[in-house]
């Protein structure tokens, strides 16, 4: 009699979501099906290239096993005749029929299948719908998890960090929590140590140097723009995020005076929180002046003749001073 290659149903659906998180979580169930069952076949489907015989022939026992783990791709493609023979297997395995094959069915996203998917469901498939990350407080509980999921621990305003740099980019924040607990014993994983990490990352590096020239730490801010050249970083990267920080800081200044609601801003809440915190001493004239360098310093760094390491040692000073006269 074949087997079922896991205790739990022998039908998921991964719904939607985050890319990477959806195909994260086809992988440990994949994983967790193989350490059930390691002499089980792998059989990969895409379903819209695939017929109810070759489904049915999947979920058979086959010369080389008698069970198998079948990963069905991108579900919303299922023509109805697959969707009709992936149903009769759900309800088949769900009434306690012998089942050869633990399925593994991804969905993209929307409203493409639903009638499938609500006829799995009521077959008897246990569906697994992933969250979409697009919130920024999503996005850090994703870094706290991925660190716990190495066994170990990071500080918040680390995490925040990563975010405020990466953004969406699940994979490269996945990855990069990885590698931190590949380098690094601290636990928790401080600021101090993301910023070591990320010291090659324009962006993140950019970000740094405007956030010590905002608070008119000068000769910091300086230093850590000519380090960042030495690296090889391009002096357009930092005046990108130099300008960048200006612009959150007249983000913030509105807000403030009430002109635009927090969320008109558009911009990563910690990031806001902190650009708020910065607003002293800042004036719209001087903000003016600020902006007026950066632009300046950009058409330096794109002309044959210009000098864009003076270009943005003035800009910073000028950031510094808060766009007063030196």
């Amino acid at each position: 009699m074949a087997r079922s290659t896991a205790a739990s149903t022998p039908f998921t659906i991964v719904m939607g979501g985050d890319s990477y998180l959806n195909e994260q979580t086809v992988r440990d169930l994949r994983d967790r099906a193989q350490r059930h069952d390691p002499a089980a076949e792998l059989i990969e489907l895409e379903a819209g290239e695939s017929d109810q015989y070759a489904f049915d022939e999947a979920v058979s026992p086959s010369l080389l096993s008698d069970s198998a783990i079948v990963l069905v791709r991108n579900l919303q493609n299922a023509d109805d005749r697959l969707g009709d023979a992936m149903v009769n297997y759900c309800r088949g395995a769900n009434a306690g029929e012998p089942s050869a094959g633990v399925v593994i069915a991804q969905h993209e996203g929307g409203v493409k299948a639903k009638r499938l998917i609500d006829q799995l469901v009521k077959a008897g498939a246990q569906q697994k719908k992933i969250p979409d990350l697009k919130r920024p407080e999503a996005r850090i509980n994703f870094v706290m998890q991925r660190f716990e999921r190495e066994g170990r621990r990071v500080d918040p305003v680390a995490a925040q960090q990563l975010v405020s740099v990466l953004g969406d980019k699940t994979g490269e924040l996945a990855a990069m929590c990885s590698q931190l607990c590949f380098d690094f014993e601290d636990d928790p994983i401080g600021l101090d140590k993301v910023n070591q990490y990320l010291t090659a990352n324009p962006q993140v590096t950019g970000f740094a140097v405007a956030d010590a020239a905002v608070e008119g730490r000068t000769a910091e801010a300086i230093m850590s723009m000519r380090a960042a050249l030495q690296q090889g970083i391009d002096p357009i990267a930092l005046i990108g995020a130099l300008a960048m920080k200006l612009r959150t800081i007249a983000k913030a200044s509105a807000v403030r005076s009430g002109k635009i609601s927090r969320a008109e801003t558009k911009t990563n809440p910690w990031v806001l929180n902190n650009a708020m915190r910065q607003l002293s001493g800042w004036t719209s004239p001087g903000l003016g002046t600020c902006i007026r360098m950066l632009a300046w310093a950009d058409e330096q760094s794109k002309s044959s003749g210009g000098d864009p390491v003076y270009a943005l040692e003035r800009s910073i000073e000028t950031i510094s001073s808060k766009g007063r006269s030196l």
